[in-house]
């Protein structure tokens, strides 16, 4: 009569085990072709995943299950299983594809294609190219969801504007004016602001969403490039390119708090889930440094492969 209950309780630990387990982080490697992983416990990579001829954008499924990437030699979008370390699938996209992402509900994934100047929407039921929506802005580079689903916001290299599609009706309905080169793209939680960081303006533009018009603009450091989102939405991060520096922003006051030194060429990053740590592609370092968020401090340097694009925490 006792067996039950110690197999109950054992199962419990187990799943609560399996619940507190560390997420990892997944670093695309253009020149290698390859994905590392990175235990976020361990801050070391535990795995190398082949990953076509160019990986760049990446996302990543809500449970963690499925990690997409955009290969933009074969124009491709190639879906890893996270469990057995490999490509299962490949999906045609349009020419160059570049930013990647998944929207809140997990139902599309979008890939941002520099030559067609478009954003294709793939289905994460099917695995299928469902449709995709042409932007203004030329050779687009990401392509990000608004926390409600409702708005694409969509970035070009070759503009100086952010591109706004209306999801439910698949267009594009608006383009705001920004600095030279805009390239990343982070929301707040609550989707009342986003922020975009120019490249050569070095400036980072910030939005307001519902009026969806610039509300302020804050120099950040040279080519600033990546943006992530603190999960608590206090602080903003901008990776600056030239000046191989991450800048810590406050969302409220839209001051610099802090700015990290880094490796060379700092790209796109992404956050844990708790928020306390941030992981930095350094393109020219062969790295990802790990950024203690609350110490603003580099407490890591993790060798990866060589000119990693992004990170996706999941």
């Amino acid at each position: 009569m006792t067996l039950k209950p110690i197999l109950l309780a054992a199962a419990l630990a187990g799943a609560a085990a399996g619940a507190c387990a560390a997420p990892f982080a997944y670093v695309p490697n253009e020149k290698s072709g390859t994905v590392s992983v990175i235990d976020v416990a361990t801050d070391a990579v535990v795995k190398t995943i082949p990953a076509g001829k160019k990986p760049r954008g990446i996302t990543a499924s809500k449970d963690g299950k499925r990690i997409y990437v955009s290969d933009q030699t074969s124009n491709a979008l190639l879906v890893i299983d996270a469990d057995q370390g490999e490509v299962v699938e490949r999906i045609d996209l349009g020419e160059s594809p570049e930013g990647v992402s998944i929207s809140p509900a997990g139902d599309w994934v979008v890939a941002a294609s520099e030559v067609s100047n478009s954003v294709t929407f793939v289905s994460t039921a099917t695995n299928k190219k469902a449709f995709s929506v042409k932007t203004q802005g030329k050779n687009p580079e990401h392509a990000v969801f608004s926390p409600d689903g409702k708005w694409l916001y969509v970035s070009a290299e070759e503009a100086d504007s952010i591109d706004i599609v209306d999801v439910a009706r698949r267009e594009q309905v608006k383009s705001i004016t920004l600095g030279d080169r805009p390239r990343g793209i982070g929301f707040l939680p609550d989707g009342s602001k986003a922020f975009v960081a120019a490249e050569i303006a070095s400036t980072v533009y910030v939005i307001d969403v519902p009026a969806q018009k610039v509300a302020a603009q804050i120099k950040a450091g040279n080519f600033s490039n990546g943006v992530t989102v603190a999960p608590d939405g206090r602080r903003v991060f901008v990776s600056n390119g030239k000046d191989g520096t991450v800048s810590a922003i406050d969302a409220a006051s839209n001051q610099v708090l802090a700015t990290v030194p880094v490796g060379k060429r700092p790209w796109n990053m992404d956050i844990s889930p708790d928020g306390g740590k941030l992981y930095v592609a350094n393109g020219r370092s062969n790295s990802v440094s790990v950024i203690d968020t609350r110490s603003n401090q580099v407490v890591k340097e993790v060798p990866v492969g060589e000119l990693p694009w992004g990170v996706v925490v999941r």
